[in-house]
């Protein structure tokens, strides 16, 4: 697929939108644009990639930019763990396992993804 696909897909690595990349490139659930695909030939090439220079030398327009996709990637993540937990509970999988394997009370797992 090419950046001009559907605006609500983004790089499942840099969050990138589809609109502002040249190419984003799809499987089962994830996507990865062609900046990111760079980023992974030079990784697996054994050539230097930048440092992240960390939050505190981004200018506030820069930091600010990070929070929309940011919240998507937090939104995107707690999607996946509901379909993993309606999956556990389709087969019958107890709430209690489910709260265990979280690490939460069984009462917490079934308000959060009950």
């Amino acid at each position: 697929m090419t950046g001009a696909g559907d605006p609500k897909l983004h790089c499942s690595f840099c969050r990138r939108s589809s609109a502002v990349v040249e190419k984003l490139l799809g499987g089962p659930g994830v996507q990865i644009c062609d900046h990111c695909v760079g980023l992974c030939q030079k990784v697996l090439n054994d050539e230097p990639i930048p440092s992240f220079p960390g939050w505190a030398k981004l200018t506030d327009a820069q930091l600010l930019a990070t929070l929309a996709p940011a919240e998507r990637a937090v939104e995107d993540v707690r999607t996946v763990l509901q379909a993993h937990v309606d999956e556990l509970r389709a087969r019958g999988v107890s709430w209690a396992k489910i709260a265990d394997a979280l690490g939460v009370s069984k009462q917490a797992a079934w308000e959060r993804f009950g």
